[in-house]
């Protein structure tokens, strides 16, 4: 194993010997929870020879400004919501009529074109798939084989019985490998792929009890922080993995890993989620070096690899100002109460969509709001209207958002309603206004310059403006009297200005 990994980390400076800078710069914030999870166990700096993500997969994620987030599997059957987290919970028997739930699932509604044109029409340039979550049911067709399950249901109580299995949605009903479909389609349709992977699984005995899990061990119960465990599942006590049980877990999580990364095509992000905790660190880092030899342009999720990872997720919020790394981040949230589906769902509207990608983006960030399919494949009509109308803004400020970066030091505001961004080169400024400005649009931190050109997005004439001597010097711009009625704007909610050129800041 140390030969090979020192082959490895041989390939992995050859193939990405450019990317130093980012190896040097690439942290995740001390407040990340999971970073916090990590970080009495996995080094702060990643062994010598890791490479990060090139400079140009970095830039590149950092254009996409707008994504999808999507979460499908056996527990959109029920429609409970948040994912398969329910299993903790659920009592024995349903937790069996759960499992079951494989030999009958029968998406027929799923249509990856369908889907792949709903996104466009949203203005998402990245989406986000589950794999497999927690629950360890595979959306693809893995190669892999799970040899022990639990039996929730056996006479005297729950055990671990043998099995030969999948667990995939190969052996269910649809027998369609789902990820290859959606991976086609996203070339076919230009958007960038993000494949999400849980590292626990729930299915596969072997991984008790990495993690949270509905299996609890001798060691897990006597240190439950170091297994990251959760005292609150119901579930069974069983005996602590054997050396062979525990190489069995690590071979088929590396290899599921390795599946997806070299079967269908390119992978631009990998979303790892959770951690695997201290015992099985050694052996999480070596699949991290693989995986980097074999998808050197790939982005890693941080989760579970502490700053291996080349960006991480702020999840459920938006940070409240820019943050204090330069490692990149999608901030991920749900548009309903769950991130996957749950029977009449309310989500929180196109308005709330616009104005916290404005607000993400002025800070540096992605956004990637989150809805789920229901068990046939078809989203909810709401959601569909929601993202579409956040498409329709897009069509006409676009430009203020994709591809832009966020201002010097403070500069991504100004008060409570203004944010803004700008292009890379910074002699272009966007500003945003988070609520109507009414007769003139005063800012303070833009410096312009003689030839500067202000126009209101989705028009085309030039606005006035004037430099107001004053305590602050403020740039005024005058907006015609017509635009003060709402129903001749551009669009609805969230105006954006175009200033053009500017003194870079």
């Amino acid at each position: 194993m140390m030969c090979e990994g020192r082959w490895l980390l041989g390939l992995i400076a050859c193939v990405c010997a450019g990317s130093a800078r980012a190896q040097e710069e690439l942290r995740l914030p001390a407040t990340d929870v999971h970073y916090k999870r990590v970080r009495d166990y996995v080094e702060d700096t990643p062994v010598p020879g890791y490479r990060h993500a090139p400079d140009e997969a970095l830039e590149a994620f950092r254009d996409v400004k707008f994504a999808i987030r999507i979460h499908w599997g056996l527990y959109s059957v029920w429609g409970e919501g948040h994912e398969s987290w329910p299993l903790l919970k659920y009592e024995n028997d349903k937790r069996q009529r759960y499992q079951d739930l494989s030999k009958t699932w029968n998406p027929h509604g799923f249509d990856a074109d369908e889907w792949m044109r709903f996104f466009q029409r949203s203005g998402v340039r990245m989406f986000a798939f589950t794999a497999k979550h927690h629950e360890g049911f595979s959306l693809f067709d893995t190669r892999t084989r799970v040899v022990r399950r639990i039996d929730w249901t056996a006479p005297g109580g729950p055990a671990i019985v043998p099995c030969d299995e999948a667990y995939s949605v190969m052996e269910s009903p649809f027998k369609r490998d789902i990820v290859r479909e959606l991976c086609d389609a996203a070339r076919r349709y230009d958007i960038r792929t993000t494949l999400y992977f849980s590292h626990p699984d729930w299915h596969d005995a072997d991984f008790r009890p990495y993690c949270y899990h509905p299996v609890s061990t001798a060691a897990s119960k006597a240190d439950a922080g170091r297994f990251g465990t959760d005292k609150r599942a119901k579930g069974f006590t069983a005996a602590d993995p054997a050396p062979e049980e525990k190489a069995r877990m690590v071979a088929r999580h590396r290899a599921q890993l390795k599946e997806l990364l070299t079967n269908y095509g390119k992978i631009d992000a990998l979303s790892l989620d959770m951690w695997m905790g201290p015992d099985v660190w050694p052996e999480l880092r070596e699949t991290m070096l693989e995986l980097r030899a074999l998808a050197p342009n790939t982005l890693f999720r941080a989760r579970g690899i502490g700053n291996y990872g080349d960006y991480y997720t702020p999840e459920g919020f938006v940070p409240g100002a820019k943050e204090n790394t330069s490692m990149p981040w999608m901030c991920i949230y749900p548009l309903g109460k769950s991130f996957s589906f749950m029977t009449n769902d309310v989500f929180k509207g196109s308005a709330w969509i616009i104005t916290n990608l404005v607000d993400t983006v002025a800070k540096g960030g992605n956004f990637m709001p989150a809805i789920g399919p229901d068990a046939d494949g078809r989203f909810d009509p709401e959601a569909v209207r929601e993202f579409e109308e956040a498409g329709a803004w897009l069509k006409v400020n676009g430009e203020a958002i994709y591809a832009t970066r966020p201002r010097t030091g403070d500069l991504w505001r100004e008060g409570a309603t203004v944010r803004f961004t700008r292009s890379k080169d910074g002699k272009t400024v966007y500003a945003l206004c988070l609520a109507w400005p009414g007769q003139t649009l005063s800012l303070g931190s833009v410096q312009p310059t003689a030839d500067t050109v202000v126009t209101f997005l989705g028009t085309t004439e030039a606005l006035s403006w004037k430099r107001e001597a004053g305590g602050r010097k403020e740039f005024v711009v005058r907006i015609p009297e017509k635009y003060q009625d709402a129903a001749n704007r551009p669009c609805k909610t969230v105006w954006a200005f175009r200033l053009s050129p500017v003194i870079p800041q």
